[in-house]
């Protein structure tokens, strides 16, 4: 299956999201690149913002955040309505936050994540399907 991916970062991200992209394009992926465009200092709610604004209207299936550690791009982006973001440490977070939570942005920390992690965690949380039954209920109530 086929995405169109919202990717963005500040500028702890910025190598890593660079990284992620061109990957993501190897697997012929459609992505749209939220900035920035540079390593120079930048705040993270600006790009998760951006990417957000994507997932939340359905111009894009899924989005992908990088920042420090992950969590300030996952604070911003779950205000958006129909966002549903989750901090990517481990094969088990990514596979989780898809199968039960239907998350749909996956935000990643680049001081914390190595390269070869982050390519990994993006791989399954692209790949794995939620589950739906007994979860949707649960994710109904998370909608305002």
């Amino acid at each position: 299956m086929q995405f169109k991916i919202a990717i963005g970062s500040d500028h702890a991200g910025f190598e890593l999201k660079e990284h992620l992209k061109k990957h993501l394009q190897a697997r012929c992926e459609t992505v749209i690149d939220c900035g920035p465009r540079s390593a120079e200092k930048s705040d993270y709610p600006d790009y998760a913002k951006e990417v957000s604004g994507l997932v939340s209207r359905g111009e894009c299936d899924r989005g992908l955040l990088v920042c420090g550690s992950g969590i300030g791009m996952c604070m911003a982006a779950n205000r958006y309505r129909g966002v549903r973001a989750a901090v990517l440490r481990d094969q088990v977070d990514a596979e989780l936050a898809r199968r039960h939570n239907d998350a749909n942005v996956a935000c990643i920390g680049a001081r914390i994540t190595a390269f070869d992690m982050a390519v990994l965690l993006t791989d399954v949380f692209l790949m794995t399907q939620f589950e739906g039954g007994r979860h949707e209920p649960r994710i109904a109530k998370i909608e305002l």
